[in-house]
């Protein structure tokens, strides 16, 4: 293994191994330990993938992988070809009144050292951020209409990199199902169907 695959590798132990968060309910979830171009980064858990172990293993993830497999990767190529992140890694438990609860800032802040370090070992040339939260880490965000469907030149964890968003999939948003989503969420694959990092994945 070489050292930057084995650097993945320790800081994905040291991960798993993290309790900072009182209410955040684990295990910690994390995605293939893949030296990727590209770093798709999520919100967090659902309450499913701590039992079945990878990131969007549930009904959203469906959704998010059908709109993969448009451009060219199926869900089996894109776990192995694409490092899954997300900005919370542990699932945040349920809101009284039903939904998944939304981090806080003090559990975003927790979380966001294991980003900027996977950040700094990969050093991809594209990052995807599915849904807004995981978005507004990386770009002011008012309207998801205001930023999907373009990409946008960021400085990150000390370096540029195009960011591309994703709305979230999640079966509760009319956002992606409805207009301008749908056409938004077209350009937004188009761009990345087209992005140098991609191509060079689907050439393995």
């Amino acid at each position: 293994m070489d050292s930057a695959k084995q650097q993945l590798s320790d800081h994905q132990a040291a991960l798993r191994a993290c309790r900072q968060c009182p209410q955040m309910i684990g295990p910690v979830v994390v995605g293939q330990p893949v030296m990727s171009p590209i770093l798709m980064v999520g919100q967090a858990p659902g309450q499913h993938e701590g039992r079945l172990g990878r990131p969007f293993a549930w009904t959203a993830g469906k959704t998010l992988f059908g709109w993969y497999e448009q451009i060219g990767l199926d869900e089996t190529a894109f776990r192995e070809r694409v490092y899954m992140a997300a900005v919370c890694r542990c699932f945040p438990g349920k809101k009284a009144k039903g939904g998944d609860r939304v981090p806080s800032p003090g559990e975003i802040e927790n979380c966001a050292a294991w980003l900027d370090a996977e950040l700094r070992l990969l050093r991809p040339s594209l990052l995807i951020p599915v849904g807004k939260l995981a978005i507004a880490q990386f770009l002011p965000v008012g309207k998801l209409s205001d930023v999907i469907g373009r990409s946008h030149r960021v400085e990150v964890a000390g370096h540029a990199v195009d960011v591309i968003p994703l709305p979230h999939p999640s079966g509760a948003s009319t956002w992606h199902r409805t207009e301008p989503g749908i056409s938004l969420l077209h350009k937004a694959l188009g761009l990345i169907e087209s992005h140098p990092a991609w191509r060079a994945i689907l050439d393995g």
